[in-house]
């Protein structure tokens, strides 16, 4: 059964920093794609992160760009979504997601489509 396990949310005032991880199983991932979304009260899922399954190419939506940063350790089947410079409208629940097709680019999988498999989702709360 292939499951993603997000952690490490919480509550963090503006200006701080949290570090999600992702815990893949079930399956490896190194040959595809990751990221990360979020969605937040009343607000439709949007994406925050990718990273290509080498690692190497990674993409950020703009309201991130700067603050975050996404990584992966294939080995490990783990992804990472290190958060830093936090502001209220970070608030959401952070999802972690391991693409549909193998060996996609970053910055072509960017929408909930390219994905196949999510986690359930870890809050992540901002106070100003």
């Amino acid at each position: 059964q292939v499951q993603l396990v997000e952690s490490g949310g919480g509550l963090v005032q503006a200006g701080g920093s949290l570090s999600l991880s992702c815990a893949a199983s079930g399956r490896t991932f190194r040959n595809y794609a990751m990221g990360w979304f979020r969605q937040a009260p009343g607000k439709e899922r949007e994406f925050v992160a990718s990273i290509s399954w080498s690692g190497r190419d990674t993409y950020y939506a703009d309201s991130v760009k700067g603050r975050f940063t996404i990584s992966r350790d294939n080995a490990g089947n783990m992804e990472y979504l290190q958060m830093n410079s936090l502001k209220p409208e970070d608030t959401a629940v952070y999802y972690c997601a391991a693409a549909r097709v193998l060996y996609t680019a970053a910055s072509r999988t960017v929408s909930a489509q390219d994905y196949a498999y999510w986690g359930q989702g870890t809050q992540v709360a901002v106070s100003s």
